[in-house]
């Protein structure tokens, strides 16, 4: 494994992951339900999506460089665009109150899912796509990835309202949205120079 490109990733996934929905999603199921249930059920749902998108990178690795740096430089540009466009709506992904009582298996479940469904297709896993590409070393960006990943939904779960309150969450995008638009420059110089 490739710890530096770990490490790469990692610093990538954490800031775009934390204006991000599913972090959202995680503070709202965190206040409503016991955290460590929360975050037993994210953790899983972040695992699998990660698996889904290592697989995606892994495929498109196999494309001619030039053609790959192309389609990851639109990638990452797209998501760079993504995460500018992204509105931030607290509650906007609880899960809705049945009335049946929070037990572990419940909570953990729905936080999965929650999870699973707002990750397809979504920024992180675009990232994590293109890393995967770029880099093909899926191991090493599945690691980086998916304790960035882990990290912000411990955040979340546990002081993502205290971490609001001191950095705003406009600036989280910003950062995370520039450092996407300069790997798309990067990878579009490595597609022109070859």
């Amino acid at each position: 494994m490739n710890v530096p490109v770990a490490l790469a990733t990692f610093a990538l996934v954490f800031p775009a992951e934390l204006p991000d929905k599913t972090a959202v999603a995680s503070l709202v199921l965190g206040s409503r339900y016991r955290p460590r249930y929360v975050y037993l059920g994210v953790a899983t749902g972040f695992a699998a999506s990660g698996l889904i998108a290592l697989a995606a990178g892994s495929l498109l690795a196999m494309l001619p460089h030039r053609v790959l740096a192309v389609v990851v430089a639109v990638l990452f540009a797209v998501g760079a665009v993504l995460l500018l466009r992204t509105r931030h709506e607290p509650g906007e992904q609880a899960a809705p109150d049945s009335g049946t009582p929070a037990t572990m298996w419940r909570v953990a479940v729905t936080s999965f899912i929650v999870i699973v469904i707002a990750e397809m297709g979504d920024l992180t896993q675009i990232l994590i796509v293109n890393l995967a590409a770029h880099y093909h070393d899926p191991l090493a960006v599945g690691l980086g990835g998916l304790a960035a990943l882990w990290a912000v939904a411990a955040l979340a779960i546990v002081g993502g309202r205290g971490l609001l309150r001191i950095i705003p969450i406009r600036l989280i995008t910003l950062v995370g949205a520039g450092a996407m638009a300069v790997l798309a420059v990067l990878s579009l110089i490595s597609a022109v120079t070859g």
